[in-house]
């Protein structure tokens, strides 16, 4: 019994939302949204314009750094184990040679956007 009122509650909250969402939106269109190119370039152009490779080198970056936090997230758990010196020594290495790669590629001027 307590499982069909959870549902029922869940099935009407739900459309509850739905409705107010529905409702509370614009309902104005206009030239931008009615053409089939919302992202801003014009399609009778060429598609091949220039991009900087500035922004992968971020997005590498980026990647090089997230995997850096997934690589150091069982680290508090390790600190719990027999041998948690090795964790440390490991840890810190993997976090000093990532920050000297951040520093060589700011020296070498990757990271500046201005030429």
């Amino acid at each position: 019994m307590k499982l069909l009122a959870l549902l029922l509650t869940t099935t009407m909250l739900i459309f509850l939302l739905l409705i107010i969402s529905f409702n509370a939106s614009p309902q104005i269109p206009d030239m931008e949204k009615l053409s089939p190119y919302e992202c801003g370039f014009d399609p009778c152009t060429s598609a091949r314009l220039p991009f900087s490779l500035r922004f992968f080198l971020v997005a590498i970056l980026f990647l090089l750094f997230d995997l850096e936090i997934a690589l150091l997230l069982p680290v508090p758990w390790a600190m719990t184990t027999s041998t948690p010196t090795s964790t440390m020594v490991w840890a810190t290495l993997l976090i000093t040679m990532l920050t000297m790669g951040l520093i060589y590629e700011w020296h070498q001027g990757a990271l500046e956007w201005a030429e």
